[in-house]
């Protein structure tokens, strides 16, 4: 979806240039002057800047959202492995929990970055997976301080964990603003509409404007993507919590 929305706005830059170049052949002669093309290059000259300051914008929000998904992602993964260590030192009365817990994470992890990678992730948590886990723990029954200290210590990354689980997924609406994006847009009309009609008509200018349109595209294509972390070809990395997996699946065995 994200790469069409790309191509699209690259195919309708192309049919701006094209405009473009019929428009400058409508264009009476003293109208193309130089003093009237210096002061429409002046005008595009502020389109521009504001275009790059709304882009760098809009990429900034896009890597901010990103790298919250990935920091979130990092932080399940370390109190994971940290909830599994703490089982372990509570003693082999937590067999059924360090399960229940390495299930959860299987099935969390099949979920978010599906293996086939043809189907969407799904940040919908599996609830009775975790209640497996939380009531496996509760169950545990502590024969000393230093027991009771571990389950509290377990039951409180749990909560931690559920908690940060519900933010990942609260945070995985889009973070960017259409009206923002809509004035994107019409600026980059504006501006590839403007220099189309000032441009020579040779195959040089036509190209430096078509390179343009692509860059602009691929912009636009980053910062989609940046802005859906589990969604599309930029996501946020599965290898933190497959490690977890992975040990989790070796200490349990």
């Amino acid at each position: 979806m994200i790469i069409i929305i790309a191509g699209i706005l690259f195919a309708g830059l192309v049919s701006v240039i094209l405009v473009g170049a019929y428009l400058r052949r409508l264009v009476p002669a003293e109208h193309l002057s130089t003093d009237s093309k210096d002061a429409v290059k002046l005008a595009l000259g502020l389109v521009a800047t504001m275009t790059a300051i709304l882009l760098g914008l809009l990429v900034s929000s896009a890597k901010s959202s990103f790298d919250t998904a990935r920091s979130e992602v990092i932080q399940m993964s370390a109190k994971i492995a940290l909830l599994d260590r703490v089982l372990v030192l509570y003693g082999p009365q937590t067999a059924d929990a360090r399960h229940a817990l390495r299930d959860s994470v299987a099935e969390g992890v099949r979920r978010t970055w599906p293996p086939d990678g043809r189907h969407p992730a799904s940040l919908q948590p599996n609830e009775q997976m975790g209640d497996a886990v939380y009531a496996a723990i509760s169950r545990l029954g502590p024969e000393d301080d230093a027991q009771r200290a571990l389950k509290a210590e377990a039951v409180t990354l749990l909560t931690q964990l559920a908690e940060l689980r519900s933010l990942v997924q609260a945070q995985a609406v889009s973070s960017l603003s259409k009206p923002l994006l809509i004035a994107l847009v019409i600026w980059l009309v504006v501006i590839f509409l403007g220099f189309a009609v000032l441009a020579p008509p040779n195959a040089t200018s036509t190209l430096a404007l078509l390179a343009g349109a692509f860059s602009v595209a691929c912009a636009v294509f980053i910062i989609l993507e940046l802005d859906y972390p589990f969604a599309g070809i930029v996501r946020v990395p599965s290898e933190p919590m497959i490690r977890t997996l992975d040990h989790l699946s070796k200490e349990t065995i």
